[in-house]
């Protein structure tokens, strides 16, 4: 008996020192968030870039070379999306106080 606790100390203490708890916790955080910040882009942050600056659809800009379209407002509406997902699990992390639950290593 006595093995399996210090197995599963072990294994416990490996997740903690890793950081595996504060990964596993953005990458769901992350994956729950993804399709609520992606309306937000899009349904009111896009509309009030384009408002002001005049009735523009950000996401629809490009520039055409040749045949080639280079989509370069649908990118920056991407980038935009990645901002406010990492803020989101950021803060939301910080505020449950999730942050502490891994252990520094010595």
């Amino acid at each position: 008996m006595d093995i399996v606790k210090s197995k599963v100390a072990g294994f416990m203490g490996f997740i903690r020192e890793q950081g595996v708890v504060g990964l596993a916790i953005g990458f769901i955080l992350g994956g729950a968030v993804s399709k609520t910040v992606s309306s937000l882009v899009e349904n009111i942050i896009n509309p009030l870039v384009g408002l002001a600056l005049g009735k523009v659809d950000l996401s629809e800009k490009m520039t055409t070379i040749g045949s080639t379209s280079i989509k370069w407002g649908a990118f920056i509406s991407t980038i935009v999306d990645f901002i406010i997902i990492a803020a989101v699990v950021y803060f939301g992390i910080k505020a449950l106080g999730l942050d502490k639950l891994d252990k520094k290593k010595e």
